[in-house]
């Protein structure tokens, strides 16, 4: 059976059961049907008390790594631990909440599929979630371009700012990956259709938007945040927030598009876990994880809460410490870092045939070949350990527990898997196999003893975290410190446009901001066909921007768009809807 017929298979619980169950009233749901609903939290009164577990991974393969389905697969198993006799003192009977990203429809429809975990560890009803789910990316593609039209129209309507049409720096937003429209020319046509400039698209979960979304701590804050977005400069030099569109500013309408949409979302796993889906920014670049709102919620809810920074731990794992948790005051009490044995080979340089060109031509330059990687390769697999290690070091460089759950796939050689305990148990590192596609949550069991095993037991503190930065470090060092102590590289190199943009920071008291990484997820260089744990490097860094309503400085290298293509295979060949409404090809 494949994802979706497990899903089909399985009976989901009416939404309210769910919600019950977890302490939330029925007047606070807002029902999608019978199996979603946005949950009203400001009238939440629960202390914050769930202790964070966040899952990361090894740099991204084409083979997969499925972190999303041990994040599933972890959550219903330490359910089902709390209820053993046995279950270590950190997990004995406490409720475990997961709290995820929505899926972009961009990589629905173009590389992944569906992203809702898989097998028997999944958030149901995938199909609604994985499409227009409860409509927040239409909402949040609607009030971002909302402020786009507005910008354009005070230019066109007499230009009262002095906006410089050269420096606007919104880009209209689609959620689909559409590479034809990454740069455009707007206002064609004459006076009465705009004025003229070069423009371009990115894809909703790029935006500044979608970041202000899930960084927000309420609506009153979202508001504020809008306020502060940039969108261009005066002819003089000088920034042009919304706040100053209009005579109240844009913030209000595009609230007003918002106002359902940050309402989080309750959904359930296969095993009965409750699940807040909520927001969903790119790690690769954005910040990469669910809304702050979202992961709150279910603190207040739950005693562990489960949740998920995207691609490697050098991109949504280094964000999430060290710009989520501390926007959100959630810092992780553990942290949780997924491999496979196929996508370790690949990173030691055997690939599949079919994988991206970039891949199969850094296979070749090992010196190893094409193989298939299901293949027994003991060597290799230790040859790519070092990715792992470099993924693991980083995140016990933030003082939190760090615990490896190897997702097992149905044609993993027991040797191979003999290899990576025994790396565990040489390197003093916790290693667990979980076979969450196949079992669910009692595939986790495992994993979920020797987490529980490493958190603090409830009433013990939690270790402190150690962030990347100091407060008074500048944009330039805090990159420094990415590349240097993070992806293990010689430093980043500034072009000269960069530079110069460097230098606007510092004019306008921007320039100790946060500093959030856009980068390929394929490697820890910013080449995408450098791959396994790479030293000596430098990371060229072409264009600093100041995102100043999400609080970051996006820096922007190597050749990452902001706005994916297609491939040349796009998932969406495979999909169909039949007669009666079945959806065909999602998985």
């Amino acid at each position: 059976m494949n994802d979706a017929e497990i899903a089909a298979a399985h009976p989901i619980r009416p939404i309210a059961e769910i919600a019950a169950e977890a302490g939330i009233a029925e007047d606070l749901l807002i029902p999608y049907g019978r199996h979603m609903a946005k949950v009203d939290v400001h009238a939440l009164t629960a202390p914050e008390r769930g202790r964070v577990v966040l899952v990361t991974g090894i740099s991204p393969t084409p083979a997969g790594e499925g972190k999303t389905t041990v994040t599933v697969g972890l959550a219903d198993g330490l359910n089902l631990l709390a209820q053993q006799p046995d279950a270590p003192d950190a997990v004995a009977g406490a409720r475990t909440v997961v709290a995820l990203r929505e899926p972009s429809l961009g990589p629905v429809f173009g590389i992944k599929g569906g992203a809702t975990g898989g097998g028997r560890a999944q958030v149901v009803p995938m199909e609604d979630i994985n499409l227009h789910f409860t409509g927040d990316f239409h909402a949040i593609t609607s009030a971002h371009n909302l402020l786009c039209a507005l910008v354009d129209n005070h230019v066109q309507q007499g230009n009262a700012l002095g906006i410089d049409p050269r420096t606007i720096a919104l880009k209209r937003a689609l959620d689909m990956n559409d590479r034809t429209l990454r740069d455009v020319v707007t206002g064609l046509g004459g006076r009465t259709q705009g004025v003229p400039r070069e423009g371009g698209f990115e894809i909703t979960v790029a935006t500044e938007t979608m970041a202000v979304f899930c960084l927000a701590a309420d609506l009153a804050d979202l508001k504020a945040r809008l306020g502060r977005i940039t969108v261009g400069y005066t002819y003089d030099g000088e920034a042009v927030t919304a706040s100053q569109i209009g005579p109240n500013g844009a913030q209000g309408a595009m609230a007003v598009l918002l106002k359902d949409a940050i309402k989080p979302n309750l959904v359930q796993t296969l095993g009965g876990t409750p699940a807040l889906v909520h927001g969903g920014p790119f790690a690769n670049i954005a910040h990469g994880a669910n809304s702050v709102i979202a992961t709150r919620t279910a603190r207040r809810l739950g005693d562990l809460v489960v949740t998920e920074a995207g691609f490697g731990a050098d991109l949504g794992g280094q964000k999430f410490m060290d710009i989520t948790a501390v926007a959100g005051g959630f810092p992780p009490a553990a942290a949780v870092v997924v491999a496979t044995v196929r996508a370790l080979k690949l990173q030691a340089g055997i690939a599949l045939p079919d994988v991206k060109a970039g891949v199969a031509e850094a296979a070749e330059r090992s010196g190893r070949g094409l193989a298939d990687v299901r293949a027994e390769h003991v060597d290799a697999l230790r040859a790519g350990l070092a990715n792992l290690e470099r993924h693991v070091g980083n995140m016990r460089a933030y003082g939190v527990p760090v615990v490896v759950a190897v997702n097992r796939f149905t044609q993993d050689d027991d040797a191979e898997l003999d290899v990576l305990r025994a790396w565990g148990v040489e390197n003093g590192v916790p290693v667990a196999v979980a076979d969450v596609w196949g079992g669910g949550g009692e595939g986790a069991l495992e994993l979920a003893r020797l987490l529980g095993e490493h958190l603090p037991a409830p009433g013990e503190p939690a270790p402190p975290v150690t962030g990347l930065w100091t407060e008074g470090m500048e944009v330039e060092e805090r990159i420094q410190a990415v590349v240097r102590r993070v992806y293990g590289g010689a430093g980043a190199e500034l072009s000269p446009v960069a530079r110069r943009q460097l230098a606007q920071l510092r004019a306008r008291g921007l320039d100790r901001l946060p500093v959030c990484m856009a980068k390929t997820q394929y490697s820890f260089s910013d080449d995408p066909t450098l791959l396994n744990a790479p030293e000596g490097f430098t990371v060229s860094v072409r264009e600093l921007s100041a995102k100043t309503g999400a609080g970051f400085v996006v820096a922007l290298t190597g050749a990452v768009m902001t706005m994916p293509g297609l491939p040349a295979s796009p998932a969406a060949d495979r999909m169909d809807v039949a007669d009666d409404g079945t959806v065909t090809g999602l998985f």
